[in-house]
């Protein structure tokens, strides 16, 4: 069973992480060490796209390990901002050798082999604006082997509705898996899934992912498939949503309101026993999603 959390709960287990146990840039440094060993390297000529914020910190933090290890790389960098990590790993990178490039929307990235998606992290929501909207057709349009840093640019990391967002090969999320895996648009974009521990503290619990012979209902006395089972469609489940309200609050709501278990099928299927939350592992996903 692995933890799924909100946005929210990462960035307040990541706020409490580095004020109580490890400094931001040492974690910074995890993240792209945790990206490093996830890929083979040899695949041939390597470019990084970096954004504006931590997301792009880790893609420079990933150019100094390459560098480190003797593998050329370079980074196009698709916004003029840095966080204050970030400014410190592209400083380094810099010191290092690394080619770091300013990317203007006229490039053709067909020539690179692998691409390293950092521009826009979990925090990211609504509708992709310039630059970064040209640099994700450009990733989108290449041949190269792709890898999103900790979720597919574009994507809101909890909802996983996207207008447009990165396509990749494998997707290594950060510490922890996110909501927006599992729902929207998810199932489009990410290809196979990793996560990078980095002795990220979780400060609460939220939701899991099961497989079906690992779930159990303490409380409920129910089964997955008994006769207090109420199927939900994806569509039928949206209709019920008010007030902001997501899918999966809405299934412990249902379940507790009408003591039932609530079990929504499709491309995200999830179920409640009014108590937690669970993500279905199996289900109407493509074949080339995977999870280790």
């Amino acid at each position: 069973m692995k933890d799924v959390i909100t946005v929210q709960t990462m960035r307040e287990s990541d706020a409490h992480t580095i004020a109580n146990y490890v400094p931001s840039k040492e974690l910074m440094y995890r993240a792209a060490m945790g990206v490093y060993r996830a890929v083979d390297w040899d695949r041939g000529t390597i470019c990084i796209l970096t954004g504006a914020g931590n997301n792009g910190g880790d893609g420079y933090a990933l150019a100094c390990i390459l560098a480190d290890q003797g593998i050329p790389c370079c980074v196009y960098r698709v916004s003029e901002k840095f966080s204050e990590d970030g400014r410190h790993y592209h400083d380094l990178a810099q010191e290092k050798g690394v080619e770091i490039r300013r990317f203007t929307g006229e490039e053709d990235l067909r020539a690179y082999d692998i691409l390293v998606d950092c521009m826009l992290g979990t925090g990211f929501s609504g509708r992709v604006r310039e630059p970064y909207r040209a640099a994700i057709k450009a990733v989108n349009n290449a041949r190269a082997y792709v890898v999103s840093v900790d979720i597919n640019s574009g994507m809101n990391g909890d909802s996983g509705k996207a207008d447009l967002a990165v396509k990749s090969d494998l997707t290594v999320t950060i510490g922890y898996l996110k909501t927006g895996f599992y729902l929207g648009d998810a199932i489009w974009y990410v290809g196979k899934l990793m996560v990078a521990d980095i002795g990220i503290r979780l400060i609460r619990d939220e939701y899991y992912l099961a497989r079906e012979e690992e779930i159990v209902f303490p409380h409920s006395g129910w089964d997955l498939y008994g006769d207090r089972v109420e199927m939900l469609t994806p569509g039928e489940a949206e209709d019920q949503l008010k007030n902001g309200q997501t899918v999966p609050e809405l299934a412990v709501e249902l379940a507790l309101k009408e003591q039932r278990l609530i079990r929504v099928i499709g491309k995200n299927p999830l179920v409640s026993d009014g108590y937690r939350t669970y993500f279905i592992e199996e289900g109407d996903f493509p074949a080339s999603i995977l999870l280790k």
